[in-house]
């Protein structure tokens, strides 16, 4: 398949430039970190206590029930992310998530506060009530990470079965522990979502929470033929990530851009990408496209007859 492409503007390929010297891109880093647990902090998420309860429990238990000893991880992966040296294998970055993305949607809306998170989630989710009108009885979180997104699937389908995948064993680790009393109520599965080991027909909808910005084109377009393998006849396919129409972007300082795109390296690939017709072209009818922020959209996309 012929994915379709547009070239990075201007000021993204200077700030690309500026980040490919590393003394540069680690200030960059670091300061877009700090940014985050200062403002954490300001809207009442205090960042290091949080951070320092969670990882005062016994991880490495939890660590053990979901790890899967032989996973090879992809080479994307292993890239640093979100400025964390070992990306997404490591407790720093697990111990982190959950306040990080408070700190990161808390100005989504004007001051929304402690309340942006939440409210992100919900819209994703009035969304998807609207547009699926059977409810879903075995749903697929893929890229489920500490389990955010696959909590608040349960709380809006709550007859579903779910499944939490991701490729992180300690997010799925820190995911486990924040599901007892009752860890067997979701499934959570240590899997690559190119190849899932899951199988055929065996989801009504899956989900993919601010996941594709976060992936090379190739993983992308390999992860929505897994998904299409996945559904059922009539099942549903949702996606809620950054919107690269939005004119936030377009207006976006370059200080600000350079820092963002310091803890996302495959940000220019997502903005690349015509995900609308790599959707279509895996087997999808074609998606709607609603816009649930101002910065954010729902894709939603039902399978075409098998």
């Amino acid at each position: 398949m012929t994915v379709a492409t547009k070239s990075p503007r201007l000021a993204s390929r200077l700030i690309n430039g500026i980040l490919s010297i590393k003394p540069l891109a680690n200030f960059a880093k670091q300061r877009a970190r700090q940014m985050m647990i200062d403002r954490s902090d300001s809207i009442g998420v205090p960042w290091l206590e949080r951070v320092a309860e969670l990882r005062s429990k016994d991880l490495e238990a939890d660590l053990e029930q979901v790890k899967n000893a032989q996973i090879t991880y992809p080479d994307y992966y292993l890239r640093p992310f979100h400025a964390y040296d070992a990306g997404n294998l490591g407790w720093e970055a697990a111990t982190e998530v959950e306040v990080a993305a408070y700190a990161v949607h808390s100005r989504i809306w004007q001051d929304a506060g402690a309340d942006g998170d939440p409210k992100l989630r919900r819209s994703y989710h009035e969304i998807l009530k609207q547009q699926i009108q059977t409810a879903p009885l075995d749903i697929l979180d893929v890229g489920c990470s500490i389990g955010m997104s696959t909590f608040a699937l349960q709380t809006n389908f709550p007859t579903a079965k779910i499944t939490g995948l991701d490729l992180s064993p300690n997010f799925l680790a820190i995911a486990h522990r924040k599901s007892v009393p009752d860890p067997n109520d979701i499934t959570w599965l240590h899997a690559p979502a190119e190849s899932t080991g899951l199988p055929d027909a065996s989801f009504d909808l899956v989900s993919m929470f601010l996941i594709c910005h976060e992936l090379p084109q190739a993983a992308t377009i390999d992860i929505l033929r897994e998904v299409r393998r996945l559904l059922r006849p009539n099942g549903y396919l949702a996606i809620m990530d950054m919107n690269p129409k939005s004119e936030l972007y377009a207006k976006m300082p370059p200080y600000i851009l350079t820092l963002l795109k310091s803890t996302e390296p495959y940000l220019d690939e997502y903005f690349a990408l015509d995900i609308e017709s790599a959707i279509s072209h895996s087997g999808f009818a074609t998606p709607t496209v609603t816009n649930n922020s101002p910065r954010h959209r729902t894709i939603v996309a039902q399978v075409t007859d098998r």
